[in-house]
């Protein structure tokens, strides 16, 4: 880890403890549409970007609105929780602050958009962290394709075999690592049933945040 120059965190599920709060959007945008959600919903949007998940509704919900008005609509619902009842997962600041004592590097990479991630990273106080934020929509990917851990690797001017990606989901661990890329993956209960393969791809792995300390 002491030769770790720059660290891409992902946000949703690694730093904040917000995964659940975006199935209840999903769901409560559905509602709000006058459908009821399926089962399974959080299973198959769990891997979708937000371009991937609009779509969704509009191709198997029938949800009769432009792809820019269902992503608004969607994201104003999330826009309410991560203003007043996410919460950050345990050690995030304090890792934060080693890190930058330390003067490495950190942005975000997240499949989020980007006024959303603002104003959680505002609410939360820990904005002055990143250098940059990158979001798998202004990038026109999604975390199944490297290109946006590449991108930000760039960004920050650092080799990717110095550079540790911090990931909750399944499908974005394997991605970074298959791109050579050092991975840690991070628990979160909305993967719950995913964690040993989460583990035997990540070089690290922590409950929470806070137990990057413990190698710092």
């Amino acid at each position: 880890m002491h030769n770790i120059k720059g660290v891409i965190f992902d946000l949703d599920g690694t730093l904040l403890d917000s995964m659940w709060y975006w199935w209840e959007a999903a769901r409560n945008y559905l509602l709000s549409q006058g459908v009821e959600p399926r089962p399974g919903l959080r299973l198959i949007l769990r891997e979708f970007n937000t371009i991937e998940e609009a779509q969704y509704y509009i191709d198997e919900y029938g949800v009769d609105k432009a792809l820019e008005d269902v992503i608004a609509g969607r994201d104003d619902i999330m826009l309410g929780f991560y203003t007043s009842v996410i919460k950050l997962k345990a050690g995030t600041i304090p890792v934060l602050e080693v890190l930058k004592e330390r003067g490495v590097k950190m942005c975000i990479a997240t499949a989020t958009e980007r006024r959303l991630i603002e104003a959680a990273l505002e609410y939360q106080g820990i904005e002055n962290y990143f250098d940059r934020i990158f979001t798998c929509t202004e990038e026109n990917t999604s975390k199944t394709s490297p290109d946006i851990f590449i991108k930000a690797a760039e960004s920050l001017g650092i080799d990717i075999g110095e550079t540790l990606v911090v990931e909750d989901m399944l499908y974005a661990v394997e991605t970074a690592k298959k791109a050579g890329f050092i991975v840690a993956g991070v628990y979160d209960e909305a993967s719950d049933e995913l964690q040993d393969k989460i583990k035997s791809v990540s070089d690290y792995y922590w409950m929470d945040p806070g137990g990057m300390l413990e190698i710092l």
